[in-house]
Parts: structure tokens; C-alpha cells; sequence
């Protein structure tokens, strides 16, 4: 099991804090990286996989560096859109609707900070994403 030292830690920051928006969510090192839960259920998994060992990330490598991907859940109709544009987004190779993006300079993190609200509302029990969708908007 690897730790959060296999992520750049400045990604981290910047996934932290929405994930703490999250009702009940908690943090937690993964067999490789890091993800969110909420309850048993991950709503985020963030790491850097060896392309050696898993091939199927070599083609999303940038600069002969292994990518750092975020996987999540996503609205099965909304995956496909998503994901046919391509980089950075791709379908994870597991999963029915499971969504990958590779994080790095190029990221939309209010693009992410969506995408992790709608992986959560997937996944978490409905008075959860009640408290979630109801409550105002964070200042600034």
C-alpha cells in the first residue's frame, strides 16, 4: 500500500478542501494514493499508477511521466459525453460509470469540484445530498 507520497502534494491541496465540503466525507490512504468516502463508498481515489505495471494509464503519460489520475463515479448518461472528447478525461477500465481524469497545470478545478459533487450525490444516502444541495453557497 502506498501513501499520499505518491501524489503531488499541490494536487492534494486543491482536492482537500472540496472534499471537505462534502457532508460526512472522510479522507483515507488507498492500496495506491488517496481517496474520499463516504460511508464504504469512495467517492474520489487520486494516484499515480506505475505504467509499467498498468499499461492501460501508459497512454495518458505527459512528458514521459506517469499521470496523475483522479477516478469517481459519474452519471451513467453523462459519461459518455464526457469522456469523447478525450484528454483529459477517459473511462476508467473498471466500473460501469466510472470516470478518470488525468490532474495536473492544465486542470479545471471548478470543473472537478462539480464533477466530485456529482460522484458524491451518486453515492452518498439522499438526506445527505439534500443537506448538500440545500444548504448556500460557500463565500468567495
Amino acid at each position: 500500500m502506498s501513501g499520499p507520497g505518491d501524489v503531488p502534494p499541490e494536487i492534494l491541496d486543491r482536492l482537500r478542501p472540496i472534499c471537505r465540503q462534502l457532508p460526512e466525507t472522510y479522507e483515507e490512504p488507498a492500496w495506491i494514493g488517496v481517496r474520499w468516502r463516504i460511508r464504504a463508498r469512495t467517492v474520489a481515489h487520486v494516484y499515480t499508477p506505475d505504467v509499467e505495471r498498468f499499461p492501460v494509464y501508459a497512454e495518458h503519460a505527459t512528458g514521459g511521466e506517469a499521470p496523475t489520475v483522479m477516478t469517481f463515479r459519474v452519471p451513467l448518461e453523462d459519461l459518455l459525453g464526457l469522456t469523447a472528447s478525450g484528454f483529459p478525461f477517459f473511462r476508467a477500465p473498471w466500473g460501469h460509470n466510472v470516470g478518470a481524469v488525468v490532474l495536473g497545470q492544465h486542470t479545471d478545478w471548478t470543473e472537478i469540484a462539480e464533477l466530485l459533487t456529482d460522484s458524491y450525490c451518486e453515492l452518498a444516502p439522499k438526506f445527505l445530498v439534500t443537506r448538500l444541495l440545500n444548504r448556500p453557497p460557500c463565500p468567495g
